[in-house]
């Protein structure tokens, strides 16, 4: 996600209360960003109030559905351990009115205690002063060490040399697969496992004989929302292609790659029609679930949905290699200390703890899909036990995470341009030239415009 021995993005000041932070301040920090100014107010006025009196650890999160269940569990797990510690867990609505409301607590000192946050967002917060950075020797007396985390995500939870987040999870676009429309089909080993699908001709082939099959759907993806960019982003990953510069302030676009991936992505529902072009997020997954589809393309998460369903026989794999390097689109959530002016040591100290706590029971946080980042737990045969979430653990070590930039990470601007780009593509509206071409103009658009920090 982030490494920062080129700095990235720009240094940012940001005016203390000390030093006047005025309304006028709030706002302009949001529009860098991307809040709105009215839910910026909102939020503004919210964390003028003033908080309850008394010593307690205050954990925001933006979980809900079935990572919100789970989430809830560890924290009922820590308050057990830890009864001399008063947890206060606040769950906000997920996107922009979380980060809203983070951004602006901690910008006018009164953030919670610990936060979470997607790790595509930490370096901008990073970068204008909203974040505390972690202290290694602190961490180390609580179990928090380099060595137990995946080089590259302790690498991308860092900014100009400081680590600035602790990372809970990776959690990679995935495939599922019907076992036994893929049975059907001969596409499964002896022992019931998936055959290696590797090049554009072989998943493609395989998406084709299962379509047969199921007299529907080889594939059921979703090509409404975000996902075509998810799709798009891990194609174009897997042929070398980078989307802006290291800075995050220039299009390095390799046309021909793109076009290669978004053909591939066109034939799905255009020429092959192994896919649907018409089907919603709610409607791949529910084509997948009622087994008119051989195969899903999606978040890892929606191993819950599926899960319960005892008429689906299903497993999970990392996203196929059908182009040069093994790669998906992926993102981490991550815990983060949110900015406060005065830090009291004991609050500090019981935040690392809660912290700790939370990786370690991260097995209760793999149940939902999510691959925990803390190597004790995916090393642990109880984790290796755990099935389908384990079979696609490698993954972790194949992200490919959104390009760092003022506009961009999850739930951004630049996830909604591609997707709007790569919708009309898939829909038939637009050749892969067109598609791209739409992209590229949108995001040079977003270039041109100065950083507010």
């Amino acid at each position: 996600m982030f490494s920062e021995q080129d700095g990235r993005l720009p240094s940012a000041t940001m005016p203390t209360p000390a030093q006047g932070m005025t309304r006028r301040h709030f706002l302009e920090r949001a529009v860098a960003l991307g809040i709105g100014g009215s839910a910026a107010l909102a939020a503004l006025n919210a964390c003028a109030t003033p908080g309850s009196a008394g010593a307690s650890l205050t954990f925001w999160n933006l979980f809900g559905g079935g990572d919100g269940v789970r989430m809830e569990q560890m924290e009922d797990n820590f308050r057990k351990s830890r009864p001399d510690v008063q947890l206060e867990a606040v769950t906000l609505s997920w996107g922009a009115p979380y980060y809203t409301k983070l951004a602006m607590a901690a910008a006018g000192g009164r953030p919670p205690d610990v936060g979470v946050s997607h790790m595509t967002r930490v370096p901008l917060y990073a970068a204008n002063n909203l974040l505390d950075s972690f202290d290694l020797d602190e961490l180390a007396k609580v179990g928090i060490t380099e060595d137990r985390f995946l080089p590259d995500i302790w690498k991308r939870a860092q900014y100009n040399g400081k680590l600035y987040a602790i990372p809970l999870d990776t959690h990679p676009f995935v495939m599922y697969y019907n076992v036994d429309i893929c049975a059907k089909a001969g596409l499964l080993n002896a022992d019931g496992t998936l055959k290696p699908l590797e090049g554009a001709e072989a998943v493609m082939d395989a998406f084709k004989r299962t379509r047969q099959i199921t007299n529907y759907l080889g594939l059921a993806v979703d090509t409404q929302d975000v996902t075509p960019w998810r799709i798009f982003y891990s194609l174009y990953s897997q042929l070398g292609g980078e989307v802006l510069s290291a800075d995050g302030r220039q299009l390095t676009i390799d046309n021909a790659k793109a076009i290669q991936a978004l053909q591939f992505m066109s034939d799905l529902t255009q020429k092959e029609k192994v896919a649907s072009s018409t089907l919603d997020y709610a409607g791949a997954v529910a084509a997948f679930g009622s087994g008119k589809a051989a195969f899903h393309w999606n978040g890892e998460w929606e191993v819950s949905t599926f899960l319960p369903q005892k008429n689906l026989k299903f497993n999970m794999v990392p996203l196929p290699k059908v182009f040069d390097l093994n790669r998906a689109q992926a993102d981490s959530h991550a815990f983060i200390f949110p900015h406060q002016i005065q830090v009291d040591p004991a609050q500090r100290k019981a935040a690392l703890e809660f912290i700790a706590f939370m990786l370690k029971d991260s097995l209760t946080w793999a149940q939902g899909g999510h691959i925990p980042a803390y190597l004790p737990i995916t090393d642990s045969t109880e984790y290796k036990q755990l099935q389908p979430q384990s079979n696609y653990a490698d993954a972790a070590a194949h992200a490919v995470v959104d390009p760092i930039a003022w506009f961009s990470g999850s739930a951004s601007e630049l996830e909604t341009q591609a997707g709007s780009a790569f919708q009309s593509l898939l829909a038939g509206q637009f050749t892969p030239q067109q598609a791209l071409d739409q992209f590229t103009g949108a995001i040079n658009k977003l270039l041109k415009i100065t950083p507010p920090f």
